[in-house]
């Protein structure tokens, strides 16, 4: 029996995965997404989202995936729940494994995003989305009046510093060193906003709380001492990894992993190979 080469092959989910099965089904491409072991993506990480259209009281971001899904598969998107272990990109059909098995397709593309960093603290990891966060656009409105800190030092750190001013009481940065590698604009700006404050060569030891984030512990880089402070809120700002080890040596990326394309469009290095 000949083995069926698929029409198209997402590989990832999230709202990029889930856009280009709703598009990609309702062309009649009758698409086949490999949304990983975590479909959804980020968003499965955010309590409530109040940015995106459609939704005026918000709605809460794990939901917000739930219903994409289903309108993909309302439209006769197929899903593996599983990851994508391997993958060849040299000759068409497309080869790419799930396990042992293996699937064709003549178009593969490609959603797998990018992760956030962590500092790799088991408290940091149990109070994910319960006071720590890795996105202040997200999470920040949340914490009206609050204290907070960013850990961080470069301008990712700077700018959900500055962002969280608009609601937090106040914002504390914890960096490891005695300088910031952070552009100077962003650190100027920083320093000068009053609800800003830093704490120099220092780094998160652990994250307090519960149910919920109460305090932090931070180790002194320079002399190991560990002092403890109120807080209600962790943000982690030490950028992100973007998941592509996958598809090393198969089409091109820059020095960090991100997928190169073509000026503005989706299209790879590879013809048939798009990135979204």
């Amino acid at each position: 029996m000949e083995k069926k080469v698929e029409n198209v092959i997402i590989i990832g989910s999230g709202p990029a995965g889930f856009t280009a099965a709703i598009y990609a089904a309702r062309a009649n491409l009758e698409p086949l997404m490999i949304e990983g072991y975590e479909s959804g993506g980020q968003l499965m990480t955010t309590t409530e989202v109040e940015n995106y259209p459609g939704f005026v009281d918000g709605i809460m971001g794990p939901e917000l995936m739930t219903v994409m899904r289903k309108q993909a598969e309302r439209f006769q998107t197929r899903f593996i729940t599983k990851n994508v272990t391997k993958v060849d990109f040299s000759t068409k059909p497309f080869k790419v494994w799930v396990d042992q098995d293996l699937y064709e397709a003549k178009t593969v593309i490609i959603c797998t995003g990018a992760s956030a960093k962590y500092l790799g603290l088991e408290s940091e990891k149990r109070l994910l989305g319960r006071g720590v966060s890795a996105c202040a656009t997200c999470d920040g409105a949340f914490f009206k009046d609050q204290e907070v800190c960013v850990v961080g030092g470069g301008d990712t750190a700077m700018e959900e510093a500055n962002f969280l001013t608009r609601f937090a009481k106040h914002v504390h940065i914890i960096h490891r060193r005695n300088e910031f590698r952070a552009s100077k604009i962003m650190v100027d700006r920083a320093l000068k906003n009053p609800k800003i404050s830093v704490i120099y060569n220092s780094e998160l030891a652990e994250v307090v709380g519960e149910k919920g984030v109460t305090g932090i512990k931070v180790r002194n880089t320079e002399t190991g001492d560990v002092s403890e402070m109120a807080m209600d809120g962790v943000f982690i700002a030490i950028g992100h990894k973007p998941n592509t080890d996958l598809f090393k040596d198969q089409i091109e990326t820059n020095d960090v992993g991100y997928i190169l394309t073509k000026g503005k469009s989706t299209y790879t290095s590879v013809s048939g190979v798009f990135a979204a």
